[in-house]
This record gives structure tokens, sequence and C-alpha cells, in this order.
């Protein structure tokens, strides 16, 4: 997660850093998503020969010196007025159950196995002259290719980050099943135009590698759309700013809270560090076969509240973004 200052108010946030075919619509009388025209995407590496050289880019020397975003500024300003949550939508590969254990707010390492350590995975890629590192997971799509993360882990202060690669189950410097680079990389609306915290989710649509999809590889994790606030929840990532280093999979889990200033974002006891941006957050995550319903992602924190993570809320504005991603 990366630190991020952002005045509202006078108030500093330090900010941190989907659905298969017969996907349910966007029912009648929820909030209207945006109109497609809205949806901003950008072509990364769209040929064979670039996504090759995206791949002979990221040596694993390369991927170890990567590192998490700065501190930065963010452009002042109230958060958008939410709109109220349409119906609860979910994506499921299969159906999991709700068994929870309890942890410590401070995160640590995943031993648990299960699909997650497969799914879940680093980012890494070129921002302003060096390289940076996220993490991200692989959802459910009809493309079979679609990647989710943290709206600043595709874009940020007006540009779109290049040589995107995603490296799942990545541990110990090592990529098991491959890197995957990016075709194209999208963001919601409101995080592409004024970078509004509340909508910082973005997604990348990777490119074959050896003839195979990227879920035929590793499999895909469910999602959920509106499904409301305070439950228990799981969040995941790869933070690579002290106390960890990037190598292996962190986590952190209890029940979530609504946000009490941004309105429309979660909350969760988590000490995870930069890096860790991007990495999915679940519910209904079943620790036996590390599956879960992936409702946000790592993303901000506050400097006042040490040891709490928060990320946004997947509504109808994500979920358009994602219909969009899985059919790229």
């Amino acid at each position: 997660m990366r630190r991020t200052r952002r005045t509202i108010a006078g108030v500093l946030l330090a900010a941190g850093a989907l659905v298969a075919a017969g996907a349910q619509a966007v029912p009648a009388g929820a909030a209207p998503a945006p109109s497609p025209s809205l949806l901003t995407a950008h072509t990364a590496a769209a040929s064979a020969t670039a996504q090759q050289r995206v791949r002979d880019f990221w040596t694993p020397e390369r991927m170890r010196s990567a590192t998490p975003l700065d501190l930065v500024t963010v452009s002042a300003g109230a958060p958008s007025a939410p709109r109220s949550a349409g119906r609860a939508t979910t994506v499921a590969p299969t159906a999991p159950s709700t068994h929870v254990r309890s942890f410590p707010q401070a995160g640590g390492p995943w031993t648990g196995g299960g699909a997650v350590v497969k799914t879940s995975g680093r980012v890494f890629f070129s921002f302003q002259g060096r390289t940076a590192s996220c993490s991200a997971d692989a959802v459910t799509s009809r493309n079979a290719s679609t990647v989710v993360t943290a709206g600043h882990c595709v874009k940020y202060q007006g540009s779109w980050h290049t040589d995107w690669t995603f490296a799942p189950g990545y541990h110990d410097g090592q990529a098991p099943y491959g890197t995957w680079s990016a075709a194209k990389t999208l963001s919601t609306p409101q995080w592409v135009a004024s970078e509004d915290i509340n909508y910082d989710v973005g997604f990348a649509v990777v490119g074959r590698l050896d003839g195979k999809s990227l879920t035929d590889v590793t499999g895909a994790q469910g999602l959920s759309f509106n499904g409301g606030y305070n439950k228990a929840m799981y969040a995941f990532g790869f933070p690579a700013a002290a106390p960890y280093d990037g190598t292996r999979l962190i986590h952190c889990s209890g029940n979530s809270s609504k946000d009490f200033l941004l309105t429309k974002d979660h909350g969760l006891g988590c000490n995870m560090t930069g890096g860790s941006s991007g990495g999915p957050w679940f519910t209904s995550f079943d620790e036996a076969t590390g599956t879960g319903l992936q409702a946000s992602v790592n993303s901000f924190g506050y400097t006042f509240l040490p040891n709490r993570m928060f990320g946004p809320y997947f509504g109808d504005e994500v979920k358009s973004v994602y219909d969009q991603a899985q059919v790229a």
C-alpha cells in the first residue's frame, strides 16, 4: 500500500497504495452506472512482440529492485457524495464457505495455501523513470485474462504506467506461473479524471503466454459488487516497504467497518505497507480452499489511524469498468 497525503478540511490522509458470462445486469432502480464512453482505457503492450519485450525487461533482478511509490501529494478537495448502492451481485467459480478465523491487526505471512497463492501476485511497472511494484489478483472473466488492482497501480499523476506486468504466485524472487504483460489497462472514470480515492480501482487485461490465457493457468477468484459493509474480510498483498520485503504473500483479516470520512470505503485492521496496493480483499473467504469473493483492494490509510487500511467500495461504477475489461 503506497503512502500518500491528501488534504480534506485540513485532515491528512495517507493514501495507500469481477463477472463471467451470464452475469447479473444492474437492476432497474439501482444507481446509474457511468456511460461506457466515460470508461477510460489505455492500450499497453498490444502485440505479441511488445508483450515479449515487457517480459524480457522484467528480469528477476529488476523485480527485486522495484520499489513502492514514494510519498506524494494528492490534490485537495472534498470527496464526492456517494451514490446509493445497487442490488448485490456476485460471481464465483464455486460457492465458498463463510468460515472465518480471527487474526491480530498486524499482517502475517499466508501459510494456508489454496487458490489465493496462485491468483494473487505482484505487479511491476515503470513510473516516472523508475521501476515500482504493487499487488493484484486474477478474477473470473469472459476473456480469462482479467486482473484487478488499485487505480494508482495502472495510472497516477496524469500518466498511465508502462512496462506493466503481473507475476502471479510470486515468492522469494520467483515467478512460478510466468509474467503476464498487460495488453490494456483500465480504471474508473472518477480515478482517471481526478484521482478520487473512493474509486481507486484498476484493471488489466493481460496477453496470452505460451498459448494459454491467465486464469487457465492460475485459476480465478469470484467477485462481489454492492455487497454492503461491516462484514468479515481477508486482505492480501505483497508489501515491500519495511518491515516487509515483497518476497511473500502477507494477509490480514477481521471484521471490516465503513469509513467514517470518505463514506464509500471499507476499513480493516492491517499494517501492510508500500507494495501491497491493489491486493485483494475477500468476503466469504474459505481458509481451507483459499477462495472468496473479491470486494475491494488495498488502497489507502489515514495518518491518525495507524494499523488500519482502507479499500474502495465495489459498486456499480467499478462493475461497469469490470464489464468493459472482461470482454476486451
